[in-house]
């Protein structure tokens, strides 16, 4: 059945723009309402920024603005990154608009009401990084945990609130409900944090004005942490509109960084029980994003954002990153970001894997059948491939969904559906349409294009959950969107194949969704030369360049040249003549990466015999490093055309 479901994210501090620690909790709340919306879900999913924080003040004053003015004109910065970043969210919160305010204000002088504030002095640890108290036993060596410094010793009067109360409330909740907190060793470390004995917690301040009034005394303003959380209910009426808050607040989950779980998983739950309001149905303490094993932190230089990878790969930067920070480990752990492993990752799986998939699959559907899919041509082994996306999307649903997994398992899940795109390039090694081309046998050349169209479409349902740029554009460019509209997939999608009719005809001739990244080297010092060259060495006259002649050629097969590791023997096609050329390009590309690929061709070389196997002609290539790549036309370009 199908049912409502809220999503939230954690809300940022402003004062600096996000980083990909932060863009990783975002991804995955994402996927999450992605996948539920894949379910038939109704699914609100809300973000925000956090703005009522001393170090918020601090960046105003630094920058001569008022808070307000300061915050108002981060949104749109924090917005553009998620935007960049494909985030599917619909609801965005300033926890400085008057909703909130009212949010909040209704929310204290309830659990107020309810006899669970009162006021006393102050004295303690309190953390302006972490915008957090800390009793002694929390610090590590006199230090906040999170942050490695000194916190501030903190004397004021305060109101608090009797989170000791709530002791007993909690303990029985978590332990009767496991999937409350998840995964378990989160579950695991706020059970032992309560039975160690909790303390009633501040909840206001009156050493700075920057803040919501308290209801009960004008001069306080509410603190920061207690503010922020009451965003969640905030964003579905609380306070403002009572009969939405009783429609929407249900089936919540709560995605949040692992060094926030005792706000969310002990002071929140307390607060709501106080209120007399239910509690989330779920809160998700996900890891962080190490980079090259350590914490990413200013003070050592080592920060990586969003827009460092979107805007160095505008066209699929963002489904890169997406990718790269989900395939690594479970959410519940912690990742680490690597250049080099982000590349390697993305060249493999996303340009080497799908990307290779759908290019192949189109120069084959338009070289061969001029662009036609014929949607009465799928048999009984047709089904045998297509049906093996059952078990697939089953396993999917159950690493995914933290309800059924006690994680997002989203590592998992992209492993799954990875080993199908392998199976469908397997399938079309296996049927060879290249040589039923070239036999004449039309028909069972139509059935292996036509199942490879209908599995890549049952591949992007799936694919939408993580790279949903390119997704979108396989959708659109292989004319699916006659069969359903992009925002309305469905699991239900990707195992229904839908009525093609007699024919239609694909509107792209190529995509190219993931170009691959070559690696960048380390620069070298350049020495100079020993002895100057003479100009005239070098240079021909033009009508010895005039000797050459140069076409573009496509690649039809490749294969290994037997007993020579860096041999291919490739069928290229010049305009209406076919050749045999041997390449000594095996150590830098796979056959199957070279079919369909246009290359540049010396076609008036003298025929020559190498390794028993007779070459035509030979692959224009340039090296850069260790590393040889063809020389290659960046649009597609009629084969024989003359290059000069």
């Amino acid at each position: 059945m199908n049912q409502k479901r809220y999503i939230t994210t954690a809300i940022d501090y402003v004062n600096s723009v996000p980083h990909i620690g932060t863009a990783y909790e975002k991804i995955g709340a994402d996927v999450l309402a992605r996948f539920y919306r894949l379910s038939g879900d109704e699914v609100r999913f809300q973000m925000g920024n956090d703005e009522h924080s001393s170090n918020v003040q601090k960046s105003a004053k630094e920058k001569g603005l008022d808070p307000k003015v300061y915050c108002d004109e981060m949104r749109p910065k924090f917005e553009n990154v998620w935007k960049k970043l494909a985030i599917s969210n619909d609801q965005f919160i300033q926890t400085t608009e008057p909703r909130h305010h009212k949010s909040v204000q209704a929310l204290f002088q309830k659990i107020y009401d309810n006899g669970d504030i009162y006021e006393k002095d102050y004295e303690g640890w309190y953390c302006e990084s972490c915008e957090a108290f800390y009793t002694e036993k929390d610090l590590e060596e006199g230090l906040c945990p999170n942050h490695k410094k000194k916190p501030t010793w903190l004397t004021e009067k305060n109101y608090f609130f009797k989170l000791t109360k709530y002791r007993d409330f909690l303990l029985k909740h978590i332990k009767e409900n496991p999937n409350f907190i998840v995964p378990a060793k989160r579950r695991n470390e706020i059970l032992s944090f309560i039975e160690s004995g909790l303390e009633d917690i501040s909840v206001s301040r009156s050493s700075f004005d920057w803040g919501i009034p308290l209801p009960i005394a004008k001069d306080h303003v509410v603190y920061v942490w207690f503010d922020a959380l009451i965003n969640y209910i905030t964003g579905v009426g609380y306070g403002v509109d009572d009969k939405q808050f009783k429609t929407e607040w249900k089936n919540v989950t709560h995605v949040i960084g692992k060094d926030i779980t005792r706000f969310h998983c002990i002071i929140w739950p307390s607060m709501l029980q106080s209120a007399g309001l239910p509690l989330p149905e779920q809160i998700l303490g996900h890891g962080f994003v190490n980079m090259k094993g350590e914490k990413m932190s200013k003070s050592l230089g080592n920060v990586v954002t969003p827009l460092d990878i979107i805007d160095k790969y505008p066209e699929f930067g963002a489904d890169a990153l997406r990718y790269s920070l989900l395939r690594g480990s479970s959410f519940g752990d912690d990742g680490d970001f690597t250049w080099e492993s982000f590349i390697e990752r993305y060249n493999a799986d996303l340009a080497n894997g799908i990307g290779n998939l759908v290019s192949r699959t189109l120069g084959m559907v338009w070289r061969y059948q001029n662009g036609e899919i014929n949607g009465n041509h799928l048999n009984q082994d047709s089904e045998l491939l297509l049906g093996a996306i059952v078990p697939i999307i089953e396993d999917i649903k159950s690493k995914v969904d933290p309800q059924k997994a006690e994680d997002a398992q989203f590592h998992l899940a992209l492993e799954k559906l990875w080993s199908f795109i392998s199976h469908i390039d397997q399938y079309i090694d296996e049927r060879a349409p290249w040589a039923l081309a070239k036999e004449g046998k039309t028909d069972e050349l139509s059935v292996v294009m036509t199942t490879l169209v209908e599995a890549i479409r049952r591949v992007t349902v799936l694919a939408s959950l993580i790279v949903p740029l390119g997704a979108q554009k396989i959708w659109q460019g292989l004319g699916f969107e006659q069969f359903c509209d992009f925002n309305e997939l469905r699991f239900e999608t990707a195992t229904q194949t839908p009525s093609y009719g007699n024919s239609y005809t694909l509107p792209e001739k190529k995509l190219l969704l993931y170009p691959r990244i070559q690696k960048e080297e380390k620069p070298v010092e350049e020495k100079a030369p020993t002895k100057p060259a003479k100009e005239q060495d070098n240079l021909i006259d033009i009508s010895d360049f005039g000797k050459v002649e140069l076409k573009v050629a496509t690649i039809l097969t490749a294969e290994k040249v037997e007993g020579a590791d860096k041999l291919l023997k490739l069928q290229v096609e010049v305009g209406a003549e076919k050749r045999q050329v041997v390449a000594g390009i095996a150590e830098h590309y796979s056959p199957e990466s070279l079919l369909q690929k246009q290359v540049v061709l010396v076609t008036n070389l003298k025929p020559a015999t190498i390794r028993g196997v007779e070459s035509h002609g030979m692959l224009l290539a340039a090296k850069k490093g260790k590393k040889l790549f063809v020389v290659s036309p960046e649009n597609e370009i009629p084969s024989g055309a003359k290059v000069g």
